[in-house]
């Protein structure tokens, strides 16, 4: 006959957290970023930053809101809650944070789109394909997807192309204050505001310096998008122009000013062929200034190397370190003067255009 041991069976003794190795427990967080980011998009597409106002609110109430149940809502914004995008109240609530406020379509500093951009579908087919473009040094889309990035874009991903205007507009109309803040004018009648996208840089210089006239210039499918201040009937049209065509090929423009941002990042034969193109257009003394994210040397360093990498993935360029971007200003004869950040995420080269 078998008998029940009457020996008291020892309590588990918890594992202090100081006696978990905390780069095994970092591990493990970082190779389930996936789920991070997914959670993050999940919520910006069901718009539970929106829905939540400033009191706290249950994941029910939240629900009801935001047409999902309840359930699985409270335990998307519980795992959520662990990287500070939202809090839970000890009842169970849960209330805004700095990073939350960043999802709502609302906020000033919107995140929104720039954090669905960076999840959209076609980036769950790329990245597992890293690999491959480490062992090759070319993208991969062109393989997944049968065509060229931007081509899949805009003729198969409607809705992709859609966020990612949305995004890139976000980011340009937030950093072009930044830009207009940072930049001295003094002695400068014209600006030229190189692959400029919709102008927000350009019309913030404008709006800032009544002096001013300035240039965009874009592809033509970029510009016919251009801020309606620089539109005719806008607010800056009398000291706008506005200029179709790559930058690549030739710029037919004169200014006292060249700027440059966030453009000189694809290859390095676009890179070069850019550059060049300044120097032939500007005349001796003309300043260049370009504008962009750098992998080293920043706050923001885990970002833009992750972007570094998903460029390797989509068109196969490369954000550039200050050391790579010196030496290609260097080699299309510019002079390079001082180079400052421009906020957490760009910095300024200051250049002048040799006699």
């Amino acid at each position: 006959m078998t008998t029940l041991s009457t020996t008291p069976i020892p309590a588990t003794t918890p594992i202090p957290p100081a006696a978990t190795p905390q780069p095994v427990m970092r591990l493990r967080e970082i190779v389930f970023g996936a789920a991070c980011a997914a959670a993050v998009r999940a919520a910006c597409r069901l718009g539970v930053a929106d829905a939540l106002g400033e009191t706290p609110a249950t994941a029910a109430e939240l629900a009801a809101v935001v047409k999902t149940e309840p359930e699985p809502l409270r335990r998307l914004l519980r795992a959520l809650s662990c990287y500070g995008v939202f809090t839970e109240t000890a009842d169970g609530a849960f209330t805004h944070t700095d990073m939350s406020r960043l999802l709502r379509e609302d906020d000033p500093n919107s995140l929104r789109y720039i954090s669905l951009w960076c999840t959209e579908p076609w980036t769950w087919d790329v990245w597992p394909r890293l690999e491959d473009a480490v062992r090759s040094g070319r993208n991969v889309f062109e393989d997944v997807h049968g065509k060229e990035f931007f081509d899949y874009l805009h003729q198969d991903a409607h809705e992709s192309a859609q966020v990612f205007n949305r995004a890139m507009t976000t980011s340009s109309v937030q950093s072009a204050l930044d830009v207009a803040a940072l930049l001295d004018l003094t002695g400068v009648s014209v600006v030229a505001d190189i692959g400029g996208g919709q102008g927000h840089v350009l019309a913030s210089l404008l709006e800032k310096h009544p002096s001013v006239s300035g240039t965009l210039m874009d592809l033509p499918g970029v510009v016919a998008r251009a801020d309606e201040r620089l539109r005719d009937g806008g607010s800056l049209a009398g000291r706008a122009s506005i200029v179709a065509g790559d930058c690549r090929e030739g710029i037919p423009v004169a200014a006292d000013l060249y700027i440059i941002k966030n453009i000189l990042e694809w290859d390095d034969d676009s890179t070069r062929r850019a550059l060049r193109s300044v120097v032939a257009a500007a005349r001796p003394g003309a300043r260049l200034v370009v504008i962009e994210n750098l992998i080293d040397d920043t706050p923001s360093m885990r970002f833009t190397t992750a972007m570094d990498l998903l460029l390797l993935l989509n068109v196969g360029g490369a954000k550039h370190t200050r050391q790579s971007l010196v030496d290609r200003l260097s080699e299309a004869g510019l002079l390079i003067g001082e180079i400052r950040p421009v906020n957490p995420y760009l910095h300024a080269f200051e250049c002048v255009v040799p006699g």
